[in-house]
């Protein structure tokens, strides 16, 4: 596939991140060199960040917006995702601890975990401008 870019603007509510994934999926379903649990996986991590720009970025703010690229290289794909709320930088949390009970786990940070297992790379860039988090996921070879 040759180098592309497409992006989507929308409305950083919850109601928008299933076209965020459907987006992320169309656009991956042509790609040879992701498999289905790849396509699932960026899926996953785009939701996970989606979801916390909106209940942490956007935090006691109006709904702004999210803008999400995804760039088709040769060698690897790039999601972009700006928003412009509060700065939230998606640090890669511990690993959860598999036999801990529920009661004995720590509220949050999962779904990060989970989006920094799911990627090659995750870049984050916060200035007045906007945030961007930028998820970078090699094709097999």
């Amino acid at each position: 596939m040759a180098d592309t870019t497409q992006q989507i603007t929308l409305s950083a509510e919850l109601e928008s991140l299933s076209a965020f994934r459907n987006h992320v999926k169309t656009i991956c379903q042509n790609i040879s060199g992701l498999d289905e649990q790849a396509i699932y996986d960026l899926q996953l991590a785009v939701d996970e960040i989606c979801t916390n720009i909106i209940t942490h970025g956007y935090a006691g703010m109006d709904p702004g917006s999210i803008i999400l690229r995804v760039e088709v290289g040769t060698e690897d794909l790039v999601v972009t995702i700006t928003d412009f709320g509060h700065a939230f930088e998606p640090v890669e949390p511990p690993a959860p601890d598999p036999n801990a009970s529920l009661e004995e786990r720590e509220i949050g940070g999962l779904g990060l975990f989970f989006v920094h297992s799911s990627v090659d790379d995750i870049e984050y860039e916060s200035s007045p401008t906007g945030n961007t988090t930028r998820l970078i996921k090699k094709f097999a070879k």
